[in-house]
């Protein structure tokens, strides 16, 4: 297409409101993705370190005399 003018450029033969909505609604989902992503990354990232923490403190040697 070839505007003459910005004003019909926004405008989009009619159909501006339509067009610049759909790109606002798909600008917000993809950002929404990318949040939702780096939480749930972050969310993971936490529970593994506990696991790891856990995991360190069950394979340290006791010194536990009780054995014999």
């Amino acid at each position: 297409m070839n505007w003459e003018s910005w004003s019909q450029f926004w405008a989009m033969g009619g159909d501006g409101l339509y067009v610049w909505s759909a790109y606002l609604v798909a600008i917000v989902v993809i950002f929404t993705e990318i949040a939702v992503i780096g939480l749930t990354r972050r969310s993971i990232l936490e529970h593994l370190g506990r696991y790891a923490k856990i995991a360190r403190k069950e394979r340290k040697p006791r010194n536990d005399d009780s054995r014999f």
